[in-house]
């Protein structure tokens, strides 16, 4: 009996550590509800998905491109807001082929990883900084595409800006997550903190985006003076 009784409580001991990355402990702080288990799931099956759309619909009118350069691709609306316009700039293959061979892919590991989640799966502490390394990666690669689309190219691909749309709150909530979870150390005053204000971080980072194109193309949205 007594070994029975140690051996209880070493599986409950086991229990709680598992479940510690998705409970609050009863001296913690819950976890906000967008980086728990479910929801965060949802959020990146979401966000992976709208970005694997554009990414592919992007591939496809890169294919008609490439047969036909002159090819009118489903965005093209004018001068300033065109794919096939953006897709005929060294930009859009920086490594050598096109980029949205990337998204592709990439946004198939966000979807894979959030069908995972759901289906009851837990990912080490390694696979979770892994994906870090990858959606920040993928967010630095987005920015320097948007500096480019507002300062080099001066040409909007609505396409590339769905995934923009689709790489800040994946980005965001990411690492919060990883945060919040402890995967990536920081204080617990800062989790909170990040936590807390997540949503207000997205909302931050698409109005910034929204004031550059604005600006950047006051010209069509204003006309210009005489």
């Amino acid at each position: 009996m007594p070994s029975t009784a140690r051996g209880n409580l070493a599986n409950q001991s086991t229990n709680s550590v598992e479940d510690f990355s998705t409970q609050a402990g009863p001296h913690q702080d819950p976890l906000p509800r967008t980086v728990r288990d479910k929801p965060f799931a949802w959020l990146l099956l979401v966000t992976g998905v709208i970005g694997w759309v554009a990414s592919g619909a992007l591939v496809l009118e890169k294919l008609e491109v490439l047969k036909d350069p002159n090819h009118v691709t489903v965005c093209d609306v004018n001068p300033w807001v065109s794919c096939g316009a953006v897709m005929q700039t060294p930009q859009s293959s920086v490594f050598g082929f096109p980029n949205m061979f990337i998204g592709i892919v990439a946004f198939a590991v966000i979807i894979t990883t959030a069908m995972g989640i759901l289906a009851g799966a837990k990912f080490s502490r390694g696979y979770w900084l892994g994906l870090q390394a990858g959606v920040t990666l993928g967010f630095a690669f987005v920015v320097w595409l948007w500096s480019q689309a507002l300062y080099a190219i001066h040409v909007l691909c609505p396409f590339c800006m769905v995934v923009w749309a689709a790489m800040i709150p994946l980005f965001v909530w990411v690492t919060i997550r990883n945060v919040t979870h402890g995967v990536i150390k920081a204080p617990p005053a800062l989790a909170k903190l990040l936590g807390e204000s997540g949503w207000i971080i997205v909302a931050l980072l698409y109005v910034a985006v929204a004031a550059t194109i604005f600006f950047s193309f006051i010209h069509i949205f204003v006309g210009s003076s005489a």
